[in-house]
């Protein structure tokens, strides 16, 4: 991210009217490989790629922010491999983190991983350090710290079902294993500040609190998003594209200044739920519109998300979770042109 799409970000979060309106976009794994030409597994494997990839985005779109910018990430894998979590990575699928906790007992011998030796996270300081300035040289910056959320962690290390269960028939245990996991998301946060000072925005992914109710989330989200928040930083970014009804109210006391949410809530409803505190990105459909739809399609969804709007203030406009598998360039230059010409 440039200085001027960082201090656009800022501004918009304190509420001012920018004109242009801004566009952003997630991009990863799911869509960045195979729109720049290569395999999944080469674009983690290769330095060279992953870096030639995220240059080809800049340049191909210079007037997008996208968020966090220059991400390295190993899929869902980066923070269960920590934890012991045998990770499957296919040729050219996404990624993914195998079970490591086998029961409930097991959550009271875990300790928390070292960010600085184990799992993926040292490959990702490796990746961004070798090529910072290759970085800086375009005009671009280091400007999150990310992590998957300590739901979603958890989620990974014990099943989904298994660790939605646990919430109802051990608690104790539950809030163990996210206290431990919250530990280590909160040094490995820290230990990307340290290495990079350009850093001033925490990013934290986590779609299971979509999963679960107000008392729930009171319970096993709130504690444990808010001392992630707790943080210096002047962006504090959650995606959760799951249902976030439940957990939207409380996104200022957990300190998030910047959601990326899913399609299925219209914005002009989470902007009441939030008390209009938190600025949202999203969120036009990203599969059946942004992927799949013409470019046409596309501007017709931006035109009705517009005419939905009382008031265009905190909205960083984008699709309903990060950039999907197969949108095509022509996709994302008709959501731009489309959101110009509302300026």
């Amino acid at each position: 991210m440039t200085d001027r799409q960082w201090q656009a970000l800022l501004a918009l979060l304190s509420g001012e009217r920018l004109t242009p309106y801004p566009v952003g976009f997630i991009i990863d794994s799911p869509w960045l490989p195979h729109w720049a030409g290569m395999s999944i597994l080469d674009y983690f494997t290769s330095d060279e790629l992953w870096l030639n990839a995220n240059l080809r985005a800049i340049e191909a779109f210079p007037d997008v922010i996208f968020l966090p910018g220059f991400w390295a990430e190993y899929g869902m894998c980066t923070e269960p491999s920590a934890f012991g979590a045998r990770c499957a990575f296919p040729p050219d699928e996404f990624p993914f983190a195998r079970k490591s906790i086998p029961s409930v007992e097991a959550i009271d011998a875990l300790e928390p991983p070292n960010p600085r030796t184990d799992g993926l996270a040292p490959f990702v300081l490796s990746r961004l350090s070798r090529f910072r300035k290759a970085i800086k040289d375009t005009g671009h910056k280091i400007r999150f710290s990310v992590s998957r959320g300590p739901l979603n962690v958890a989620s990974f290390l014990m099943g989904v079902n298994e660790f939605l269960t646990a919430m109802v028939t051990d608690p104790d245990r539950v809030r163990r294993l996210l206290s431990v996991i919250t530990d280590y998301l909160a040094a490995w946060h820290a230990l990307q500040r340290e290495a990079f000072p350009s850093i001033d925005g925490v990013f934290v992914l986590d779609d299971i609190i979509g999963f679960i109710g107000e008392a729930h989330f009171r319970e096993f989200g709130l504690p444990y998003f808010r001392a992630l928040f707790d943080a210096p930083a002047a962006v504090r970014f959650l995606h959760n594209d799951a249902d976030c009804r439940a957990s939207a109210p409380f996104l200022p006391e957990m300190g998030v200044n910047l959601l990326n949410m899913g399609y299925e809530v219209p914005l002009k409803d989470l902007k009441a739920l939030t008390k209009n505190q938190v600025t949202l990105m999203g969120n036009i459909p990203p599969r059946d519109v942004l992927a799949a739809g013409t470019p046409e399609a596309v501007r017709a969804a931006v035109d009705a998300q517009f005419a939905a709007l009382d008031d265009t203030t905190r909205i960083l406009f984008s699709c309903g979770g990060g950039m999907p598998p197969g949108v095509p360039t022509e996709n994302i230059q008709a959501f731009v042109e489309a959101v110009r010409a509302h300026a």
